[in-house]
C-alpha cells in the first residue's frame, strides 16, 4: 500500500481555485512544489497522492509523480495537475507536510461527482470535532 502525504492548500480560498490553481502551474503534465528535504520515506510514496487540505478538511488528492532535487540545495515534489475530489474529513493545519498512511486517507468522491455532492467543509469540521467522521 502507498504512503501519502498531506499539505495546506495555501492562499486557496476553495477546491474550484485550488483546481484552477493547479492546472495553470501545469507544465509538462505535472506541477512541482518546492520543498526543503526530500522525504524519508519517499521510495514507499510511488503510487501515492498528495493530499490537500482546506479549512481545516482534507478536500482532494493529487497523484504524485516523484521527487527530483532542484539543484539549488532543495526537492521538487512532483504531483499531476488534477485535483480528484474525496470524502471530507477533518484534519489540523500544519506547516510543511506529513505522511498520511494508507488505512487513514479518505476514499475518493463517486465518479462523477461534483465538489458540492460532499458533506459542506463546515459540517465535516464539526463533524470531525466530535468524533464523528
Amino acid at each position: 500500500m502507498p504512503l501519502h502525504m498531506t499539505k495546506i492548500a495555501f492562499g486557496c480560498d476553495s477546491a474550484a481555485y485550488l483546481r484552477e490553481r493547479l492546472e495553470m502551474r501545469a507544465g509538462e503534465g505535472e506541477v512541482k512544489l518546492t520543498t526543503r528535504y526530500k522525504p524519508k520515506r519517499a521510495d514507499e510514496m510511488i503510487g501515492g497522492s498528495l493530499y490537500w487540505i482546506l479549512g481545516g478538511i482534507l478536500i482532494g488528492r493529487s497523484p504524485l509523480i516523484g521527487f527530483e532535487d532542484n539543484g539549488e540545495g532543495r526537492y521538487w515534489l512532483k504531483i499531476e495537475p488534477r485535483l480528484i475530489p474525496v470524502q471530507p474529513r477533518a484534519k489540523r493545519a500544519h506547516q510543511g507536510w506529513r505522511y498520511l498512511e494508507e488505512k487513514d486517507a479518505p476514499a475518493d468522491l463517486a465518479e462523477g461527482s461534483i465538489d458540492g455532492d460532499a458533506m459542506p467543509a463546515d459540517m465535516a469540521k464539526e463533524l470531525g470535532k466530535l468524533g464523528l467522521v
